[in-house]
């Protein structure tokens, strides 16, 4: 039986009595949909190319297609889904091009606001992002790959609101989704593409004062997390969703 034929075939039940259409639908449910559905793309559960029947996903999470909709232009907007006209949704695959594009804004931006960085730094925030660098470590030492891109993308967007930017933090924040799902996809193995201890020697030159040694530190990070990638061209695929979100 083919994968496209299992999504029809196989539907368990809705966990927790979700109703399916318009009684099942509300911005608080739309919005763990819609994370569900990134945290696959971002570990890998829902491969590039990969096609999202709005049927399909209204069926599986108990909503409206309507809602389904919204939400698929939702993380159309964060790159993390394209929406093409006859075809429908499918997880965004992205390219050699649009790797480099993304690492040299990356390089642009987050290199600029070093120097705001280092001088909004305190202490609270240091052991806060010190935190997510443990963690990050610890997911890493694991193998536990996709949150450990998940933690390096927070990292990143906390360091950029502490630049007092919030526009540049949204950013910033936008370019890090963006780099998680091309680190998930063509990244090593095991690591970032940086050393496990890059962000902690960040955190205590920014911690100095240093604005001009961060801004440096961070464009070689940057650059060795974006030489540590492998890009290979897949195939489409339709997967099995009732079996990736199932409970």
């Amino acid at each position: 039986m083919s994968q496209q034929e299992v999504m029809h075939e196989h539907k368990p039940a809705r966990a927790g009595g979700r109703k399916k259409g318009k009684d099942g639908d509300g911005a608080e449910r739309h919005d763990a949909i819609y994370h569900t559905i990134s945290d696959a793309i971002i570990e890998h559960r829902l491969r590039p190319g990969a096609r999202l029947r709005e049927d399909a996903l209204a069926d599986v999470f108990g909503v409206s297609r309507t809602g389904i909709r919204k939400i698929l232009q939702r993380l159309a907007l964060e790159h993390l889904v394209t929406l093409t006209p006859r075809r429908g949704a499918s997880v965004t695959r992205p390219t050699a091009e649009e790797a480099r594009d993304v690492f040299a804004t990356r390089q642009l931006v987050e290199c600029g606001i070093m120097a705001d960085v280092a001088r909004h730094m305190t202490s609270a925030d240091a052991r806060v992002l010190r935190e997510l660098a443990a963690r990050e470590r610890k997911a890493l030492k694991s193998g536990e790959q996709s949150v450990a891109i998940k933690l390096s993308a927070e990292f990143h967007t906390r360091l950029a609101r502490l630049s007092g930017n919030t526009v540049i933090a949204e950013f910033i924040g936008h370019l890090c989704s963006r780099s998680s799902l091309i680190l998930a996809v063509y990244g090593t193995s095991g690591h970032l593409g940086c050393e496990s201890h890059d962000h902690d020697e960040l955190i205590d030159v920014l911690e100095a004062g240093k604005g001009e040694r961060a801004t440096a530190f961070m464009g070689r990070h940057l650059k060795a997390i974006e030489a540590s990638l492998s890009i290979v061209e897949e195939e489409n695929e339709a997967p099995d969703l009732h079996h990736i979100f199932s409970p």
